[in-house]
């Protein structure tokens, strides 16, 4: 027993001296490694987190200036659109107007065009029924008699 005492005690201060010192030394490394890779971990999670955020207020800005910069466009494309409807009503308008002063005009003046018209066919049925010619004034003042009597009823003026 004494042999076995002296052997394991042996053992013991040589373990305690030179072997567990280096055991433990190697422990706390990996717990000083273990420990500083967390740290690190989490940093870097703390600057994921934070550019992640940075990149979707970036996103959330760019999609309010795309809108904003849509909605603009169709505002200036509605005012161009108005501004082109305004003058094309006003070409409208302005053709309509000389149209009508023409109509007008061309009322005014067909009872003397077709009271020409009726003096020169007469004069020419007159002519060719009788042989002769017939006075012009005669038939001028005929057709006029006639175009007097009925002009409300032609022509509507």
């Amino acid at each position: 027993i004494f042999w076995l005492v002296i052997t394991f005690g042996f053992l013991f201060i040589i373990l305690s001296k030179f072997i567990l010192p280096n055991i433990s030394g190697n422990l706390e490394a990996r717990k000083t490694q273990i420990l500083e890779n967390i740290e690190s971990a989490e940093k870097q999670r703390e600057e994921s987190e934070n550019k992640t955020k940075e990149f979707e207020k970036i996103i959330s800005d760019s999609h309010i200036n795309a809108k904003n910069i849509i909605n603009e466009a169709k505002r200036k494309t509605l005012e161009e659109i108005n501004l082109k409807r305004e003058n094309f009503e006003k070409e409208i308008d302005a053709e309509i107007k000389s149209a009508e002063n023409e109509i007008t005009e061309l009322r005014k003046k067909s009872p003397e065009k077709i009271n020409q018209i009726a003096m020169d066919v007469s004069s020419d049925l007159i002519k060719q029924l009788i042989g002769a010619e017939v006075n012009k004034s005669s038939i001028s003042a005929i057709v006029e008699d006639l175009s007097k009597k009925d002009k409300d009823k032609y022509h509507g003026i």
